[in-house]
């Protein structure tokens, strides 16, 4: 027994863990979260990153935006490596990061001119992306910094995310109290439970804006990656990357990945919605719809290290981002500078625009109701 302990502690402690942090739950060792201070922000308050490992998978968050760091998870040979896009400081997230690994809200994606109007009262929302506000605003929930708690259960283990975002902020009504589970599961899955409550009528659209490169970080264009999604149709935008309202259907365009096809087969074509977003940048819509449990609904397979990434939500719509608008400007954790197409998101959520398309799945949150969406991310080699 004290031989078997000791083998745990060494374990534990090449991961950066002491053996306080080691438990055991049905046979199976269970790290705590362990916290360190990852940087200052200009005012003085501190950022802090918890490190979590289970099932194969190691994750690292940040109490800044709730930004995942890096998450690393093997290969078909069983070596690891970080598949996540990110930065080394919190000076470079503050200064430059495109939402890398961020927790996104009140409102993940587009708001037209950052307008809408709830129960016949007119709401003015702060403007980030041209004339449309995007991500929340200008300080949306991925410049925020959350109180964060880690837990072990059984054999999980996971961080609790608080944030409460007050009447107004950033133009949105009501006072928002939100609350993200991350869990790191005994089979190495990532999974997200979004839940929030309102004093007000308001809107809200929670995502995770993590930038994928299952090849690993820093390792050049995602383009040879695999993707299926499920979804037989999706909402063309226009100039300005706003939903037109239409659901139009995938068949027959470069938008149909029902069967899984390379990222780069059809990115380059001539196709008006791919000249508008720069490449794929648009909302599917999600053949399944809203569910009570998370349903399988896109699988992405990098052919040259063998990992995969297998995406179940509850949600209705699901934006694919190819990484267009990185330009080589960013140095990543790894030293390598980002380009374009070197990384793309799988964002589960409600649609663009939502607020000025009643035909949409509604984003409205009342007193009373309760907000819940889960998405779980499966990896495998």
């Amino acid at each position: 027994m004290e031989t078997t302990r000791r083998t745990v502690i060494a374990a534990a402690a090449a991961a950066g863990l002491t053996a306080a942090t080691v438990g055991t739950a049905h046979g199976a060792t269970v790290r705590k979260p362990v916290k360190e201070l990852f940087g200052k922000l200009a005012d003085g308050t501190k950022v802090h990153r918890w490190s979590l490992q289970n099932g194969g998978t190691r994750l690292k968050v940040l109490s800044y935006g709730g930004i995942v760091q890096s998450l690393e998870i093997p290969d078909r040979h069983g070596r690891h490596r970080n598949v996540s896009l990110g930065f080394d400081t919190i000076e470079d997230y503050v200064a430059s990061s495109p939402y890398f690994g961020a927790l996104i809200g009140r409102y993940g994606n587009r708001i037209a001119k950052g307008r809408f109007t709830l129960d016949g009262k007119p709401y003015q929302l702060a403007v980030n992306d041209g004339e449309n506000s995007l991500h929340g605003g200008d300080k949306g929930f991925d410049k925020r910094v959350w109180d964060v708690e880690g837990f072990t259960s059984g054999s999980d283990v996971g961080l609790v995310l608080h944030y409460t975002s007050v009447d107004g902020e950033m133009g949105y009504p009501g006072t928002l109290r939100v609350k993200v589970t991350y869990t790191l599961t005994r089979h190495g899955d990532w999974r997200v439970d979004y839940a929030a409550t309102t004093d007000k009528a308001t809107v809200v659209n929670l995502t995770s804006h993590v930038y994928w490169n299952l090849a690993g970080e820093g390792s050049g264009s995602i383009y040879d990656h695999e993707l299926s999604i499920a979804g037989s149709r999706y909402t063309p935008v226009d100039s300005g990357l706003i939903p037109t309202g239409e659901l139009a259907r995938v068949a027959g365009s470069p938008f149909d990945f029902r069967r899984a096809k390379t990222v780069g087969e059809d990115i380059r074509e001539g196709h008006q919605q791919l000249l508008y977003g720069q490449g794929f940048d648009h909302n599917w819509v999600l053949d399944k719809g809203s569910t009570a449990k998370p349903e399988h609904v896109a699988v992405l397979r990098d052919p040259s290290s063998g990992r995969t990434l297998r995406i179940a939500t509850t949600e209705p719509g699901l934006q694919f981002y190819s990484g267009n608008f990185l330009d080589g400007t960013l140095v990543g954790t790894g030293g390598r500078v980002y380009r374009q197409g070197d990384a793309l998101c799988l964002e589960t959520q409600h649609f663009p625009d939502s607020p000025n398309h009643p035909s949409f799945p509604s984003t409205v949150l009342r007193p009373g109701q309760t907000y819940r969406t889960t998405t779980v991310h499966s990896f495998g080699a």
